[in-house]
């Protein structure tokens, strides 16, 4: 089975949990940046190993399906049509061979995911599928995704499940990132971390996968922010000379010589990975004991995604705006 890519929209490749294990040698580790959305639209379809998918970004692609399919979107509204009608995310659809998948527009949100019963099946570099487009590694040739490319799916197997997951929210006014403060916030003067706490910093148009850089209030140092350099996790937050915060992400280079005054919580950083040039955020300090409750908290609600499952039905119709969507429901063999 296979997908064609009839228009590449704005940045679209194919991710997955990212590269572990390789950034000693000088490798980024990449993967979906809203881990969140990644993971629940793969559970809407029944995947649970982290199987790849595609993000996409602010500008939606054309997909064309060779086979029947089941899929589903989770993470930004850029506004998903099946054969130019609306259709629903947050839940496992079907979708018939010669079925067009489009995106009419962003309604809200920077990323959406979109995942594939069985998942992509691009060859793995070093023990991944995701794309490093520095690199030039994972995905499809190491680049986002243009008109003509064929993406393999591979076979689902096992019984067909069917999700329906609450949909997320992104219209806050100002986005709430929790941080855990350190490693090197002693860094910083009283007034320096009272700002980083305190400031609404603005999202700039020099963001990407690597890092969200800010604008705001400057973070006031004790004696300049250079350190030796260091390892980067994703969601922490380094202060460079000019004191405004970058926040690194998925595509963050494995070391830096920057001082990180802490570090964004593992369950707000979908929150961050959702935001585009323009939007507001702010920070609030945590325990790292609520940090982790949080953590357990979200990771429960995605094991209990799956709504329903069928394995003695040979057929299940989805009706969307008068389309009707046949799939069948078969048992492993």
């Amino acid at each position: 089975m296979s997908i064609r890519i009839l228009s590449g929209g704005m940045f679209t490749t194919v991710q997955d949990r990212g590269r572990s294990g390789y950034m000693k040698s000088g490798i980024t580790v990449s993967g979906a940046m809203d881990e969140r959305s990644y993971e629940t639209a793969n559970r809407l379809v029944g995947n649970t190993n982290g199987e790849a998918a595609l993000e996409v970004t602010l500008i939606g692609p054309v997909i064309e399906f060779s086979e029947n399919c089941v899929f589903a979107i989770a993470g930004a509204d850029l506004g998903p049509q099946m054969n130019g009608k609306d259709i629903p995310m947050y839940r496992a659809l079907g979708a018939k061979a010669g079925d067009t998948l489009s995106f009419a527009g962003r309604r809200g949100g920077c990323r959406a995911y979109l995942a594939f019963r069985g998942g992509i099946a691009v060859p793995p570099v070093l023990g991944s599928r995701a794309t490093d487009i520095k690199a030039g590694i994972g995905g499809l040739m190491g680049r986002k995704l243009q008109a003509g490319d064929m993406i393999p799916i591979a076979p689902a197997s096992g019984v067909s499940f069917w999700g329906i997951a609450e949909k997320e929210d992104f219209s806050a006014a100002v986005k709430l990132l929790r941080v855990v403060m350190g490693p090197q916030d002693d860094r910083f003067t009283e007034a320096g971390i009272n700002a980083f706490l305190h400031t609404e910093y603005t999202v700039t148009a020099q963001s990407d996968r690597m890092g969200i850089r800010l604008s705001g209030e400057a973070v006031e140092t004790k004696s300049g922010s250079d350190i030796i350099t260091d390892g980067i996790c994703m969601g922490a937050v380094q202060i460079p000379a000019d004191g405004q915060p970058i926040l690194m992400m998925a595509d963050r280079q494995p070391t830096g010589g920057y001082a990180k005054i802490a570090n964004v919580i593992s369950v707000d950083l979908p929150v961050a990975a959702q935001t585009v040039p323009g939007d507001k955020v702010r920070f609030q300090c945590v325990s790292v004991q609520e940090a982790q409750a949080l953590l357990l908290t979200q990771q429960e609600k995605l094991k209990n995604i799956r709504a329903f499952r069928e394995a003695s039905v040979s057929r299940y119709r989805v009706r969307v705006d008068g389309y009707v969507y046949n799939i069948e429901v078969r048992p492993a063999d």
